[in-house]
């Protein structure tokens, strides 16, 4: 499946979502990742943010479709992870 994820974090908690959710998906913003998951890698990156994170101020919501073809998306200015800003 294909999935956004946005997360909104206390300050301490920042740096370990962020190191979390670069092993599963494309990081495209800030707090903003995107990428193909299975169900199973999914669950796993969840039940890891569960550890340290407190649902009474933190949230993640995550948006998912069966295939990113279904997606439109467009960019204004320039793509944070594009090939550009990479090489």
């Amino acid at each position: 499946m294909y999935v956004i994820l946005v997360y909104d974090m206390g300050e301490r908690r920042v740096a370990k979502m962020l190191k979390l959710c670069r092993r599963y998906l494309n990081w495209i913003q800030n707090s903003v990742f995107e990428g193909e998951i299975t169900k199973v890698k999914l669950k796993e990156l969840l039940s890891v943010a569960k550890k340290f994170i407190k649902e009474e101020e933190d949230s993640i919501i995550i948006f998912k479709r069966r295939d990113e073809k279904w997606l439109e998306k467009e960019i204004l200015g320039k793509e944070k992870n594009s090939l550009d800003t990479i090489l």
